[in-house]
């Protein structure tokens, strides 16, 4: 008797980091090898890239909108979730001074709202930078700031 299995691809990523190797090659030829070497920042190009990395369900915004949340309360839910993703796991421990946390930060120009750097902080939260929005590498923290632009946009400049 044959059975069928289905399985979300967060989970099969989830699977195989402790999979025997037999079962990582299962899951290999199902998903393709370079499936699982891919890059967080390869994976994570929208917000529904994160929830689906997450395995959550993308949020409905018109739902949100008729329960009253405003736009930039949508956005600082995509952000969050956007964040999470990229972490892989990773949350900020402010009781760890030696610990750096990483944050996009963005400046207003003659172009409009853009990226300018990345910032971190050790034990101190910065006005600004929120602690849930922090990010474990420079590298992710930049990345964010260049592919989320707009999304932080709405979210820091709504009125």
């Amino acid at each position: 008797m044959k059975k069928q299995l289905f399985i979300e691809e967060s989970e099969a990523r989830k699977l195989y980091a402790t999979a025997s190797p037999e079962f990582k090659q299962m899951l290999e030829t199902t998903f393709g090898k370079e499936f699982f070497s891919m890059k967080i920042t390869d994976r994570i190009k929208t917000y529904e890239d994160a929830c689906n990395e997450l395995g959550i369900c993308a949020q409905l915004e018109v739902t949100l909108n008729e329960l009253g949340f405003t736009p930039d309360e949508i956005n600082l839910r995509k952000i969050k979730t956007i964040t999470e993703a990229l972490n892989e796991g990773w949350k900020a421990d402010w009781n760890d001074s030696s610990q750096y946390k990483y944050y996009p930060w963005f400046k207003m120009s003659s172009g409009g709202f853009v990226f300018s750097s990345t910032g971190y902080g050790n034990s101190v939260a910065v006005a600004g930078s929120a602690s849930r929005l922090c990010f474990a590498t420079r590298e992710l923290a930049k990345y964010a700031g260049e592919q989320f632009t707009k999304l932080y946009s709405d979210y820091i400049l709504y009125q």
